[in-house]
Order: C-alpha cells, then sequence, then structure tokens
C-alpha cells in the first residue's frame, strides 16, 4: 500500500483515501489499481459536478461567453480558473498527465465497474468568491499577484519533482508557507475543504468507500472523518460547518457602509473646496480627480494593449464609476474592448494554452481579462492618490 494511502475502519465500514498530485502518473495508475482491486461500493472523488463536467468536456471553452461572464461579476473567477487550470497544465508537461487525469481515471474506472461516483467537493466557484470576500484589501492584493506571478511562471517541474510534493514532509512545509503568506487562503482552500470533503465522503454509500483526493487534504480529512464517526458534538459541529462554508459571505453592514464612505466623504471635500476656497479651489479639486483617475486607468487600460475606443472609456468612466460603489471601471472597460474587439473561436480554443505573457495580448479573451485587472487598479489606485490630493489642496486653503 503506497504511503499516501490511509485505510479507516469504522466498524463494519471501511474508507480507503488515495492521496495524489495532481499531475502524476504514479497518482494516475495508483487510483486505477486501487479501484480495480478493491471494488468499492461508491468512489468519491475531489471534484464538483461542475469541474468534473470540463474535465469530461475538454472544449467547454468554445462556448464561452465573456460578455455574460463580466456581467455575472465572474471576471476574477474565470482568470483565477485559467491560471490555476494552466499553471497545472505546464507542471504536467514534462511528465505527459494532465491535471486532473487521476480523477479522469477514476470516474472513467468507476463507470467501468458499474461503481456509483460521488462528487464530494464544494464547488469551486464557491470556493474561490469565499477566498475572495474574505480577504483584506492587502490579502487581495497578494492573492492577485500570486495568481498572476504564476500565470507568468516557466519553471519547469521533473516527474521526482512532483513525486516529491506528495511527500510529508514536503507537503507539510508547503501548507506552513502557505498559512504564513496567506491564512486567509490557506483556510478557505484546505482547511474549510478538509471539511467539506470529509463530511461528504463520510456520506458516501455503501460500507466499502474509496476517496480520491489531493494529497496536500490527505491528514485533514482523516481528522475530520474520524470526528464525524466519533459522533457527539464534533460530528454535529463540522455538519453544521458544511452548511456554513457552502456559502459566500454577504457583505456586512459595515463594509456596505464603507463603498460609500470614499465616495461621500471625496463629494463633501469638493464641496467645502468651493465653499471655502471659492470656484477656483472646487474647480481644481474636480480637475484633480477627474485626471488622476481618468489618467491612471486610461494608462493601465494601454498597458494591457486596450483599443483605442477602450482607452478613452477608461478615461472617462473611470472619475464616474469611483464614486459609485454599483459598477466598477473594470466592468465598463471590459465590456467595451469585448464589444469593439470580439473574441473568436480560434481564442476560445486556445484559452488555456495561452495563459502566458505573450497570450495575454494575443489571445482577446484574456486582454479583456487583462484590461478588466488593470483598469480595476489604476482606479482604484487614483482615487487615494486624488483623494490626497484634494485634502492637500484643501488644507493649504485653509493654512
Amino acid at each position: 500500500m503506497s504511503q499516501l494511502q490511509r485505510v479507516l475502519s469504522f466498524g463494519d465500514r471501511t474508507i480507503t483515501l488515495v492521496g495524489t498530485a495532481h499531475v502524476s502518473a504514479e497518482s494516475v495508475a495508483e487510483v486505477e489499481n486501487t479501484i480495480r482491486e478493491l471494488k468499492p461500493d461508491s468512489v468519491a472523488i475531489e471534484l464538483d459536478e461542475k469541474r468534473a463536467d470540463s474535465i469530461r468536456n475538454k472544449d467547454k471553452y468554445r462556448n464561452l461567453d465573456i460578455i455574460k461572464v463580466l456581467k455575472r461579476g465572474e471576471g476574477f473567477l474565470l482568470l483565477a480558473n485559467l491560471v490555476l487550470a494552466s499553471f497545472q497544465r505546464r507542471m504536467g508537461q514534462n511528465v505527459g498527465v494532465n491535471p486532473g487525469d487521476e480523477m479522469l481515471a477514476a470516474m472513467r474506472v468507476a463507470d467501468e465497474l458499474g461503481i456509483p461516483s460521488v462528487m464530494a467537493d464544494r464547488e469551486i466557484q464557491i470556493t474561490l468568491k469565499r477566498a475572495w470576500a474574505k480577504n483584506s484589501f492587502w490579502g487581495k492584493c497578494k492573492l492577485l499577484a500570486t495568481l498572476l506571478s504564476s500565470a507568468f511562471s516557466k519553471e519547469d517541474m521533473t516527474e521526482q519533482d512532483i513525486e516529491n510534493i506528495k511527500q510529508k514532509n514536503e507537503m507539510d512545509s508547503m501548507m506552513n508557507e502557505l498559512a504564513e503568506y496567506m491564512p486567509v487562503v490557506k483556510e478557505v482552500l484546505i482547511d474549510e475543504r478538509n471539511v467539506y470533503l470529509a463530511q461528504h465522503i463520510w456520506d458516501s454509500p455503501g460500507k466499502n468507500v474509496v476517496a480520491v483526493l489531493g494529497a496536500g487534504h490527505l491528514e485533514g480529512v482523516v481528522e475530520n472523518l474520524e470526528k464525524i464517526a466519533a459522533g457527539g458534538t464534533g460530528a454535529d459541529d463540522i455538519k453544521k460547518s458544511v452548511d456554513e462554508i457552502n456559502v459566500v459571505p454577504a457583505k456586512g453592514v459595515g463594509a456596505k457602509i464603507w463603498g460609500w464612505i470614499i465616495p461621500v466623504a471625496i463629494v463633501g471635500l469638493i464641496i467645502a473646496g468651493f465653499v471655502y476656497g471659492g470656484t477656483q479651489l472646487g474647480t481644481k479639486m474636480i480637475k484633480s480627480w477627474i485626471l488622476w483617475n481618468g489618467t491612471c486607468a486610461a494608462v493601465l487600460t494601454l498597458l494591457a494593449a486596450g483599443h483605442p475606443v477602450t482607452v478613452v472609456v477608461a478615461f472617462i468612466s473611470a472619475p464616474i464609476t469611483s464614486l459609485c460603489p454599483f459598477i466598477g471601471c473594470g466592468f465598463v472597460t471590459a465590456i467595451v474592448q469585448a464589444l469593439v474587439c470580439k473574441p473568436k473561436v480560434r481564442d476560445m480554443e486556445t484559452l488555456q494554452d495561452d495563459v502566458t505573457f505573450v497570450g495575454f495580448y494575443k489571445n482577446r479573451i484574456l486582454r479583456i481579462l487583462l484590461i478588466f485587472i488593470l483598469s480595476s487598479l489604476g482606479s482604484s489606485v487614483a482615487t487615494f492618490i486624488s483623494g490626497a490630493d484634494i485634502i492637500g489642496s484643501l488644507a493649504g486653503a485653509g493654512a
């Protein structure tokens, strides 16, 4: 038995956990062999229904409607999905394995043997939305920076490197680094999913269950399964927790108020400028707001190779959207870019392969997402710069 297998016995019930690396040829073989040998009553897999469908359907992005994605407010989520998928694909290139091949193998062998498959993971969109919503502004910046650095990384990994990742000491080191650098991300991506996976593995039908999951979840899932099996308060807490972590946290009253604080403060400062400094100072403050917001958003849109029309729209929309919590500059510029430079079929077909520095400019869909991110960043940074300039102007007038 592999050192990354755990066989747990709970009375007349046995749960076999198979820990994998998502781009490991050895993991694929181990998953296939374990299911064939044990012939379990059910196979639980670390996927949700949508990811399972995307692994089965390699051409899913051919039907992508980028405008609908943006209107649903899922631009960042799409970018995160693409970057993570692309990073795993590059990891597996040197060993001839695609990300998720071991999960696909589990589904294929289970279907072949007539064994029901259980998609035991939380929906990826909920996971990513929770990771974003629970992070502070600084945490969001670090998360975005990490995603972009992963997209542009050219690090090659050998088969031995991938197998080493599955070792406990390597895994512990990676988890500790993640917890230290981005504790909220580790909580959402690892800890919460350990709880969710454990409960759904436990709920899988039959007395003999095989569960296929990433090696990073192995120890946490074992710990939670033992709590569930013990019953009592621990099991009740886990069941309650599963319901709580399966929703995106709503914005609190404080967050909603904060969304209006900056716009109201800026408008108030400009009004004060007219009152205490006259038309000249008030006009100067308005110009500062428009020029800083418009210029920063337009420059970063241009840096993202936005169409000239998109650059102009960025300049015009940024000063307005910065004062409106309901719509962002990035949404406006991305929609305009999608309309003036409509993605073509080949952009959809090569979407995952194009997640590289050059690809972000070559692929029209990726360029739209880049414009969405950079124009939003430009507008956000400019809000603080122009706000500080306005305050300084008012203070100077008071002096």
